[in-house]
């Protein structure tokens, strides 16, 4: 089972893909989120996504800047107003 991440900013799509795990810096603490997670959303605060491509990964590590998480039937999509090198 794989969890669909996408990262969105304001100007485009920056990654759609399926992974393992996603580690989210949200406003009131970070969250891990797989797949069949309960619906949820969240405002997200700067720091690091840390994306888990598989079980047991050394995670990528992508900058944000602010935005919002949400968790759904989809998966997880973070909107960001900002993403580092993008």
């Amino acid at each position: 089972m794989a969890l669909h991440f996408e990262l969105v900013t304001p100007a485009k799509l920056v990654r759609s893909e399926d992974v393992h795990m996603v580690v989210v810096p949200g406003t009131e603490g970070d969250f891990g989120v797989l797949e069949g997670h309960a619906p949820v959303m969240s405002t997200i605060r700067d720091g690091a996504l840390q994306v888990y491509a598989s079980d047991g990964a050394t995670p990528e590590e992508i900058e944000v800047r602010g935005g919002f998480a949400e968790v759904g039937a989809n998966g997880l999509t973070v909107l960001a107003e900002h993403v580092e090198g993008e």
